[in-house]
C-alpha cells in the first residue's frame, strides 16, 4: 500500500477521537440529507454500507492538512451528489474511490460487497489514480489514455474524478509549493477544459479560479478586492437595468428567477491580460441571467423568444452579439439564448435566457441530461457519444509524445464550435478554425486522404479554406491524391490530425523501419543501451518530436549518426539524466549560466534565484522572459539546469501538466542585473510627444531604452518600447508616469 502525497502518518497529529468521530458522522449525515432531498430513487442502505466500509478501510490515515482521510471521500461524494447531480451508485463509488489504491482491499472485494457496477467504476478510478500525470511523460500520456478510455465505458468515472480534483483544489493549501504549482497547472491545462467540454460550467469556473489563486496569489487577491470595492456601484447599475425587464416579465405572467452572473476572477484577469486593459475598463463584469419555469419542454423555445422580444422593446440590441444555442445546442449540451443590449450606463450588458431544465444542464452538465431524457437516447447524449468516438480516434495514435498528445487533445477540449452543412443538408459540428480538409476527415478517413479541394457555398476553394458557421461544404476527391505532411499545418481538429498522422505513417513505414535498423546498429556498435533518456536527447538534438520522426529522418538519409559520440556523464543527476551527447569541437560558452551541482536541488523546498554580475543559478528559456517580481516557477531541464518560466507562459502550462515531477517552487533572491521588459503605449498623436516620452524614460527616470517602434495614423499613435529594468515595480512606476504625459491614453507591459 502506497500513501498519497496528501497523506501523513496518524502519529503526526494530536487529536480528540470523540470530537473527530462526531465531525465525521455529521459530515456523512449532511451527505445523506442532501441525497434524500434530490430526485433520485432513495437507496440509503447501500450508501451507509459503503461509508462504514470506507471509514474502516481508511482508519488511521490522515491527509496532509491533519484531518482524517475519510473526510475526503465524503466531500467528494457530496460534490458528486449536490454539484453534479449523480445518484446512489456514483455516491458509493465516490466513498470507495481510494479504497483499492490505498488499502489491502481489492476490486473483487468491492464487487462481492457492493455489486459489479460500483466495482467497475471504482476500478476505473483506481486505474487513473494519482492524477493524470506522473513524473515521466510516457506515464502521463498513458494515464490520460486510461482516463479517456474509461470515459467511453462509463462517463460517471470521469465525473467522479472531476469531483475528486475539485476537492483536492479546495484543500490545496496544505501541499508544498512545488506540488501546488504542479496540481494547479494540470488542473488549468486539462481538468478545467475537460469540465467545460462535459458541460460542468460551475465546476470549470471554480477550478480556474482556484488554479489562478495558487499560481498568482497577489493578482487574485487584488482583483478580488477590486470586485468587492465595486460591488455597491455594480449592484446599483444592475438594479437600474433589470427593474424594467422584471416589470415587463411580471405583466406577461412569467414565473422566473433573475440574477446577475458575475464574471469569475480568472476570466477578468484573462481579459485584462489579453486586451491590455485595467480592471476599471472591463465593462462586462456581469451578465443578467433569466431562468424561467416551464413544464412543457416543447414550449421552451417560444418562451425564450418572447422574453427576448420583451427585452429588445426596452433596450437597444447589439446586432452582432445574439447567440441562439436553443436551435443548435453546443456540443456539450449547453442550451440558452444570449443577447447583448445597451444598458443605462452606456455599456453593453449580456442577457442569458434559459429554462429551469436548461439551467440545470448548464450547471451540472451531462449528468442532468439523464434526468430529462424523453424515451431512448436524447440528442445531447448523441452529441456526447460523437465526442467520445472522436476521443477514441485520438487514442488510436500509438506513439505520440506526452506533450504532443496533450496538445492534440486540447484542440478538442478548448474548441469553440461552428456548424456547417453537407450538400444533402446533414449538420456537422466542427471546432472554430476548421478547414475543408477537417470537414473531409470528419466525414471519413478515405475522403480526407483523397481530398483535393472543396466547394464552399458552390464556390471552388482549396483544402486550407477556413469554414464559417452556416457554410455548405462539398468535398472533392481524386484517386491519385496521397496525404501530404504539409497538410498538418492547416488542420484544426484532433481527429483529422490523428488520421493524417496514421495515413502518413503507413506511407512512411518502410523508411521508418530502415531508420530504426540504422539506429539499433549504431547503438550496438557503441555498446550502449538505448534508454528513453538517450532517445529523448537525440530527438531534442535533431529537433524532432517523436521517435518515429527520428527513425524516418535516419531512413531517408536527411540526418546521420556518424561522428557523434555517446558518452557517460559521471556528474549527471541520475534521476534526470543518465547519458548525454557530447559533440566534438563544441565548447560551452564562458558566459552561459552553469547548471546547479548534481543533487543540490531539493524539489520540495523553494529554490532561491540568484543573479549576480558574473553568475546566475538559472537560465531563461526561449518562450518567455520574466523579470524579478513576476510570478515564476522553475523547471529542471534535461541537463540539470533550472529554467525560469513565467507562470502565465503557455509552455509553462504544458510543463506543469506534462512534467509535474520536475517543477520546483522558486523565489527571486539576489538580483544584480537588468532585464528586458516590453511596453505597449497608445494615445492621441501630437507634435513633440515622442521627445517627451524619451526624455522621461532616459533622462528623468534613467532607464535604458533598447528599442522603440512608434507609428501614427489618423491622429492616433501606437508605440512598442523595450527597456532594461531591475524588477516589476520599476515597470509599474514607468507605466504610471508615462500615462501622465498629455495625450497618452494607456501604457501597459506586454507579457
Amino acid at each position: 500500500m502506497m500513501s498519497k502525497p496528501d497523506q501523513i502518518p496518524v502519529s503526526a497529529c494530536a487529536f480528540s477521537t470523540a470530537d473527530e468521530d462526531r465531525l465525521i458522522e455529521n459530515e456523512f449525515h449532511d451527505l445523506v440529507n442532501g441525497y434524500l432531498n434530490s430526485n433520485h430513487r432513495k437507496k440509503v442502505e447501500i450508501i451507509e454500507r459503503a461509508y462504514r466500509f470506507a471509514k474502516k478501510a481508511h482508519d488511521g490515515i490522515r491527509r496532509r492538512s491533519g484531518e482524517p482521510y475519510i473526510l475526503h471521500p465524503i466531500a467528494v461524494a457530496k460534490i458528486v451528489s449536490r454539484e453534479i447531480g449523480l445518484g446512489s451508485t456514483s455516491i458509493c463509488a465516490a466513498l470507495l474511490h481510494d479504497v483499492v489504491e490505498d488499502t489491502e482491499y481489492t476490486v473483487e472485494d468491492i464487487e462481492r460487497l457492493f455489486g459489479k457496477k460500483i466495482a467497475q467504476i471504482v476500478d476505473g478510478l483506481t486505474k487513473i489514480s494519482g492524477g493524470i500525470f506522473g513524473d515521466k511523460a510516457s506515464v502521463q500520456a498513458e494515464n490520460f489514455r486510461k482516463l479517456l478510455l474509461t470515459m467511453s465505458d462509463d462517463i460517471r468515472v470521469v465525473l467522479i474524478k472531476m469531483a475528486d480534483r475539485l476537492h483536492n483544489m479546495r484543500t490545496l493549501g496544505s501541499m508544498a509549493p512545488n506540488k501546488q504549482y504542479k496540481i494547479a497547472g494540470e488542473t488549468l491545462y486539462i481538468y478545467a477544459p475537460l469540465a467545460h467540454r462535459l458541460g460542468l460550467f460551475s465546476i470549470k469556473t471554480e477550478l480556474e479560479d482556484l488554479s489562478f489563486k495558487y499560481e498568482h496569489p497577489t493578482e487574485y487577491a487584488r482583483i478580488s478586492d477590486l470586485i468587492r470595492q465595486s460591488e455597491e456601484r455594480r449592484d446599483a447599475v444592475y438594479n437600474d437595468f433589470s427593474q424594467p425587464i422584471k416589470e415587463s416579465l411580471d405583466k406577461m405572467g412569467f414565473k422566473y428567477e433573475a440574477k446577475a452572473r458575475l464574471k469569475s476572477v480568472y476570466s477578468i484577469w484573462r481579459k485584462m491580460e489579453t486586451k491590455h486593459v485595467p480592471f476599471e475598463e472591463v465593462y462586462d463584469l456581469y451578465a443578467m441571467r433569466i431562468i424561467f419555469d416551464c413544464e412543457d419542454q416543447s414550449a421552451e423555445k417560444a418562451l425564450c423568444w418572447q422574453i427576448y422580444s420583451a427585452i429588445t422593446d426596452l433596450y437597444r440590441l447589439h446586432p452582432d452579439r445574439t447567440r441562439d444555442w436553443i436551435s443548435v445546442p453546443k456540443a456539450n449540451g449547453y442550451q440558452a439564448l444570449h443577447l447583448t443590449v445597451m444598458g443605462p450606463d452606456g455599456n453593453w450588458i449580456e442577457v442569458q435566457i434559459r429554462s429551469r431544465r436548461m439551467d440545470e444542464i448548464a450547471e451540472k452538465g451531462f449528468a442532468a441530461h439523464w434526468r430529462y431524457k424523453i424515451g431512448g437516447e436524447s440528442d445531447e447524449e448523441s452529441e456526447l457519444n460523437v465526442w467520445l468516438r472522436t476521443i477514441k480516434d485520438i487514442l488510436e495514435d500509438p506513439n505520440p509524445s506526452a506533450i504532443d498528445f496533450l496538445d492534440t487533445l486540447k484542440l478538442n477540449l478548448f474548441a469553440s464550435e461552428i456548424v456547417v452543412f453537407t450538400p444533402t443538408g446533414e449538420l456537422i459540428t466542427l471546432p472554430a478554425g476548421s478547414t475543408v480538409l477537417d470537414m473531409a476527415y470528419a466525414l471519413h478517413s478515405h475522403l480526407g486522404n483523397k481530398c483535393i479541394a472543396g466547394k464552399v457555398n458552390h464556390k471552388l476553394v482549396p483544402l486550407s479554406q477556413r469554414l464559417a458557421s452556416g457554410d455548405q461544404v462539398e468535398v472533392l476527391t481524386s484517386q491519385s491524391q496521397t496525404p501530404k505532411p504539409e497538410w498538418m499545418a492547416f488542420l484544426a481538429t484532433a481527429k483529422a490530425r490523428t488520421r493524417l498522422r496514421a495515413a502518413l505513417r503507413r506511407l512512411q513505414q518502410p523508411l521508418i523501419d530502415k531508420g530504426k535498423q540504422i539506429f539499433e546498429e549504431f547503438m550496438a556498435d557503441k555498446q550502449v543501451n538505448a534508454t528513453n533518456e538517450i532517445i529523448t536527447k537525440m530527438m531534442a538534438f535533431y529537433h524532432v518530436s517523436t521517435r518515429e520522426q527520428l527513425y524516418l529522418r535516419l531512413g531517408d538519409g536527411s540526418i546521420s549518426l556518424d561522428g557523434y559520440i555517446l558518452k557517460e556523464s559521471p556528474k549527471a543527476d541520475k534521476s534526470l539524466l543518465s547519458k548525454i551527447f557530447r559533440i566534438p569541437g563544441i565548447k560551452k560558452s564562458q558566459d552561459q549560466p552553469s547548471a546547479p551541482a548534481p543533487g543540490s536541488i531539493n524539489m520540495k523546498e523553494t529554490y532561491m534565484l540568484h543573479c549576480g554580475e558574473k553568475d546566475q543559478n538559472f537560465v531563461f528559456p526561449s518562450c518567455c522572459r520574466p523579470i524579478p517580481g513576476d510570478d515564476v516557477m522553475g523547471f529542471v531541464n534535461d541537463i540539470g539546469q533550472v529554467e525560469v518560466h513565467s507562470l502565465s507562459c503557455p509552455k509553462a502550462q504544458v510543463l506543469k501538466a506534462g512534467y509535474g515531477g520536475r517543477i520546483i517552487a522558486t523565489k527571486w533572491e539576489v538580483i544584480q542585473q537588468d532585464f528586458r521588459a516590453e511596453l505597449h503605449i497608445e494615445g492621441i498623436d501630437r507634435h513633440g510627444i515622442l521627445q517627451e516620452l524619451c526624455q522621461l524614460i532616459s533622462t528623468n527616470l534613467n532607464i535604458n531604452i533598447r528599442s522603440l517602434d512608434i507609428t501614427a495614423e489618423h491622429e492616433v499613435f501606437e508605440c512598442r518600447l523595450t527597456v532594461l529594468v531591475r524588477d516589476t515595480s520599476t515597470v509599474t512606476d514607468l507605466c504610471n508616469k508615462v500615462k501622465k504625459i498629455k495625450g497618452v491614453k494607456n501604457a501597459v507591459r506586454v507579457s
